[in-house]
């Protein structure tokens, strides 16, 4: 059987990576589709070259209904100039374009989530095609890899940078001084509890200084979360030596995800009423949430016990939930 890694990449690039400047394009997947046979997914790219130097890979849509990443990363392909540069910036606001344009977690052409979908494959579906280009392609050039994420329409977050708990201990110290660099108004020591397919992973699996946000929530972004985007991103190039500048120094306090009990998920379909705020002191075995059922009045609500005492940092957002949904997230100040 034949090895179907070693084939090609469909997606090819309108700007040089080596060349020197501020370069803006196109990385182009060929589409066939019933409104144009020979069409394209045409992803936004800038690339800023300034001489030798760390290369930093800047990406934000990796979910298509997350906003802070995207305006900190159009306004940052717009401004930044290559005599403020030394080594390589490459900015790709929107990650999973057609997930972005449609305003959706997912693509709408193939219900791909692209965190969950690396390597990739060259001759799978779209969203596939773009994950092993950036596999294969954009992550070996790239030394510091900083993705935005926020809750998307889904979950609301206290706005935080955060990096993993890794094997390597230096990789991962060198991460956290860069979100430390960042100055959200939180940093955390992140606990994912689906890692398999991600973005992050495959960074970090090649040694890559990985940072990610979550910077709010509710499908939308807010004056300061943009704010936040913005001022961090800079932050990280300036703490990277990419950037000229010192890093704006702002207060963040630390937050740890130390095991699985930080989740709770809803186990029936209903109306969810939240008993705290995003940043309220949470005791273990207070009830976070009540899930009402919907179909009938007189029934007694679901309580959602917390499995341990911390900082709650995250929280479903519509107010309607189903079973298996994730109903909020706690942390413990470190």
């Amino acid at each position: 059987m034949r090895d179907l890694t070693l084939r090609p990449s469909p997606i090819s690039s309108t700007v040089d990576f080596s060349a020197e400047g501020v370069q803006h394009g196109f990385l182009r997947l060929p589409y066939s589709r019933d409104d144009s046979a020979w069409g394209s997914v045409m992803i936004p790219v800038t690339v800023v070259k300034n001489g030798e130097g760390p290369t930093a890979l800047l990406t934000g849509g990796n979910h298509g209904d997350e906003y802070e990443g995207p305006i900190a990363l159009f306004d940052l392909a717009r401004t930044l100039k290559a005599e403020d540069v030394t080594g390589r910036v490459i900015i790709v606001p929107a990650m999973n374009y057609p997930a972005f344009l449609a305003g959706t977690r997912t693509s709408p052409i193939d219900k791909g989530n692209m965190n969950r979908s690396f390597p990739g494959a060259p001759d799978g579906t779209v969203t596939q095609k773009i994950a092993d280009y950036f596999q294969r392609t954009l992550l070996p050039l790239a030394d510091i890899v900083l993705d935005f994420h926020s809750g998307g329409k889904t979950l609301d977050f206290l706005p935080f940078c955060a990096a993993h708990i890794l094997p390597d201990k230096a990789q991962e110290a060198k991460a956290f001084d860069l979100v430390s660099a960042f100055g959200a108004p939180w940093s955390m020591k992140m606990l994912e509890i689906d890692a398999v397919g991600m973005y992050d992973t495959a960074a970090e699996e090649m040694g890559k200084i990985f940072v990610t946000t979550e910077l709010g929530g509710g499908g939308t972004a807010t004056a300061k979360s943009a704010r936040i985007a913005k001022t961090g991103v800079s932050n990280v190039l300036r703490a990277a030596g990419i950037l000229k500048g010192t890093v704006e120094s702002a207060r963040t306090t630390w937050l740890d995800m130390p095991d699985e009990n930080c989740f709770s998920f809803a186990e029936d379909t209903g109306l969810i009423e939240p008993l705290f705020d995003l940043g309220d002191q949470v005791k273990k075995g207070e009830v976070v949430a009540r899930i009402y059922p919907i179909g009938r009045t007189g029934v007694r609500p679901l309580d959602v016990e917390a499995k341990m005492g911390g900082i709650l940092a995250a929280r479903h957002f519509p107010g309607l939930v189903k079973a298996g949904d994730c109903v909020s997230v706690l942390a413990v100040e470190t």
